[in-house]
């Protein structure tokens, strides 16, 4: 199973790479603990190579505030005025607004606040909580959990929730409660040494510091490996996946939506992104008794049939399950200048 799978995994790499339009391509599948990687393009990634990942930072961030509040054994159902008492004297938002309907983005927040009014706020260790307050200052334009939108404000808000609750940085808190205990090496907000440059058209982008304020929705560099780590650990902790996966949308709203990841009539997880020269894309597929990841990523313009082809799922049986968890299957994938879904990306 895992050798025709690695066969079919580097065919279909190698078929979108073919297409001259792929600078640089990665794709990975971890199945039953064991990982497999294809690459291609003209850049020659390994499966180490960093590149941004745009919106995919949004699953990390959720990820780790669902952590943080369980160890501290506060509900998800708290409102996220109660845990942000420096912003209370500004709030105008609505005071019924919970954790999880920011995290679900489903907070009925006014979406007023764009990005260079956050860049402005410079990249001070204030910056994050100065753009949360840019956020709730702006008021609601729905009731709390009547309506999903997708707006990069709610995790402006939750990324300053998960630093005040952990009394440090949210970088350091991210890093602290995923990417040092899940062994996230490569993954960071700081650019990397050697960066695979990402591609618009024929021209290559250059490498900018994304703004300190609006990193809990989009900020983060990682690799394959990392990205195929990450599902793993989610998949092996049934209480963490059940959490994120579990609807926080009507039967009315555009599309069914978790914490910080968007649901498949199936029961898939996924996301994607978007940035100038990148595009990511993940998904995981939860079903009983097997587990695999998958993902993928290139810079330049992207092979438009990649995405769904390369996001075919396998399985096999997952070893070794923690307690509070069980066997499970999931896919992810990664890729740059694909086809884009505008309300799911950066």
């Amino acid at each position: 199973m895992a050798v025709s799978l690695l066969v079919d995994l580097q065919r279909r790499v190698l078929d979108c790479a073919h297409s001259g339009q792929i600078a640089s391509l990665a794709a990975g599948v971890s199945q039953a603990g064991t990982r497999s990687v294809a690459t291609a393009g003209q850049l020659r990634p390994s499966g180490d190579s960093p590149f941004r990942i745009a919106s995919l930072t949004k699953s990390l961030t959720a990820a780790a505030v669902v952590l943080a509040l369980r160890q501290r054994e506060i509900p998800l159902s708290t409102p996220a005025v109660e845990l942000l008492p420096s912003l209370s004297r500004d709030w105008q938002a609505s005071r019924d607004l919970t954790v999880e309907q920011l995290l679900g983005q489903v907070s009925g927040l006014r979406q007023s606040v764009e990005a260079p009014a956050m860049a402005a706020l410079g990249d001070g260790p204030a910056a994050l909580l100065a753009g949360a307050r840019l956020v709730v200052q702006a008021g609601s334009e729905h009731e709390p959990g009547e309506r999903w939108a997708y707006y990069n404000g709610n995790y402006f808000v939750a990324g300053a929730i998960l630093a005040t609750v952990t009394s440090v940085s949210y970088e350091e808190a991210l890093a602290a409660i995923l990417l040092r205990p899940w062994s996230l090496t490569r993954t960071g907000f700081d650019t990397p040494a050697a960066p695979v440059p990402g591609w618009d058209g024929d021209r290559p982008v250059t490498a900018t510091p994304y703004p300190r304020a609006r990193r809990p929705s989009g900020g983060l560099w990682s690799c394959l490996h990392d990205l195929l780590g990450f599902a793993e650990q989610i998949m092996a902790d049934r209480c963490l996946r059940d959490e994120l996966s579990r609807p926080r949308t009507r039967s009315g709203d555009p599309m069914a939506y978790g914490l910080g990841w968007a649901l498949g009539p199936s029961g898939q997880l996924y996301l994607n992104g978007r940035l100038p020269g990148y595009r990511t894309a993940m998904i995981m597929l939860p079903a009983r008794d097997n587990f695999s990841a998958q993902s993928k990523y290139s810079a330049k313009r992207a092979c438009a049939r990649s995405a769904p082809t390369l996001a075919r799922s396998s399985s096999a049986p997952l070893s070794s399950p923690r307690s509070c968890t069980e066997n499970t299957s999931s896919s992810a994938l990664h890729h740059a200048r694909g086809p884009r879904s505008a309300k799911l990306e950066t």
